[in-house]
């Protein structure tokens, strides 16, 4: 018979397990555990989830608040009662943790209410927000925040509640740093596996200086096929090119059934309308608006340095930062914002920096004052003007 301390220690575990397979993780049978990327990240140690950072081993190197960040990392929070709903009467929520997710939604899709449903699961109990971005342009981004979010509570009426239309949130640094202020000591970002290294190479890089969380965890929702037919491969690109070539049948594909037709019809009209589609046979050259659909066109636009120039001011699309371009690679760009941050971003994820909704442009308002050098600069990147001739002198009369 066991002894009750072997009892509670394997209890303890079991609950340690369930908690790592719901942030995505996959283990090894010896208690350690993986990331999406196949990098070590925790281990099941004394019935506790134990995370490690980089470089760390188990049981060696741990810095001294090791113990304390695995405790806040593993101790169960207090859920509601199953049988009383929140905000009913009986225990409610009160948890250190938040599970959210930042993204651009435009248009929300039925492959975000995958990522949405995958994202609570993987919260387990604990408070769970989406951010949309705040960013709205003719290309990438037809809706404005406010027209999306409307669409987004129809489509996903379970997380209407949880869907945050907040202004301030216009990066995911921003997210985490009114996550920190709120009290929280643990994020878990849920993000699409493509996108993975990315937010949690940002994430973790400035933790300690523009927030301090005792565990950032950067979760994948999954791999997705482009080339797969329903839910799989259904993205918001797609949703675009629909939208561009007014093909309603694949757009109303797309979109999840509690949106009604008139609904749908409507949320096709507002992506076609924002995106400045005069006519029904006018079509937007694919790689503008849906680049990942297109990436031929866009390298050749990226190679012969029309587009992502240096000195540009381009956003990154997935985390809602906006820099100067300093370095051109093969294939990505490296960038720094106004408050001397770096990112990187591959080619097919940044789009010109324009003036959001609602928002600044990413350029500072001293820098956009009429008759300066930098506002004609600054009007140069918006039109893609390279010089301006001197037409005055050109033309003046002669004497």
């Amino acid at each position: 018979m066991k002894n009750f301390l072997k009892f509670f220690t394997e209890a303890k575990a079991s609950v340690a397990s369930e908690r790592a397979k719901k942030m995505g993780l996959k283990g090894d049978g010896h208690g350690g555990w993986y990331n999406a990327a196949g990098e070590f990240v925790a281990k099941t140690e004394g019935g506790e989830l134990k995370f490690y950072n980089k470089g760390q081993k188990p049981g060696k190197d741990q810095p001294e608040d090791a113990e304390k960040k695995a405790q806040a990392a593993t101790t169960p929070q207090k859920i509601a009662s199953p049988i009383a709903p929140v905000g009913q009467e009986g225990e409610e929520i009160e948890s250190n943790s938040l599970t959210v997710v930042f993204g651009r939604f435009n248009p929300p899709t039925t492959g975000h209410k995958k990522l949405l449903d995958t994202a609570h699961r993987i919260s387990s109990g604990s408070d769970f927000k989406v951010y949309p971005s705040r960013t709205q342009d003719s290309k990438k981004n037809p809706l404005n925040p406010d027209t999306k979010i409307k669409y987004m509570k129809k489509m996903f009426p379970r997380y209407e509640e949880n869907i945050i239309n907040d202004d301030n949130m216009k990066t995911i640094f921003n997210v985490l740093q009114g996550a920190y202020d709120d009290g929280y000591t643990e994020v878990t970002i849920v993000v699409g596996a493509d996108r993975l290294g990315e937010f949690k190479n940002l994430a973790n890089k400035y933790n300690g200086e523009l927030y301090d969380f005792e565990n950032i965890n950067v979760v994948s929702a999954g791999e997705r096929d482009a080339d797969a037919e329903g839910v799989e491969g259904m993205s918001a690109s797609k949703m675009r090119k629909a939208a561009s070539e007014n093909d309603f049948k694949t757009f109303r594909s797309g979109i999840p059934n509690a949106l009604s037709d008139e609904e749908t019809k409507s949320l096709f009209a507002d992506v076609r309308k924002n995106m400045k589609l005069s006519s029904k046979k006018e079509v937007k050259e694919l790689w503008q608006i849906a680049p990942k659909l297109d990436m031929n066109n866009l390298r050749e636009n990226y190679v012969t340095d029309r587009i992502y120039r240096i000195g540009d001011t381009v956003e990154n699309l997935n985390t809602g930062l906006v820099g100067e371009v300093i370095r051109r690679g093969t294939n990505h760009l490296i960038c720094l914002t106004n408050e001397n941050l770096m990112f990187k971003s591959w080619i097919k994820d940044v789009t010109e920096a324009v003036v959001n909704y609602p928002g600044p442009s990413g350029v500072p308002a001293s820098q956009r004052e009429i008759g300066t050098d930098s506002f004609r600069e600054y009007a140069q990147r918006m039109t893609g003007t390279n010089a301006i001739k001197n037409f005055i002198n050109k033309y003046k009369a002669k004497k």
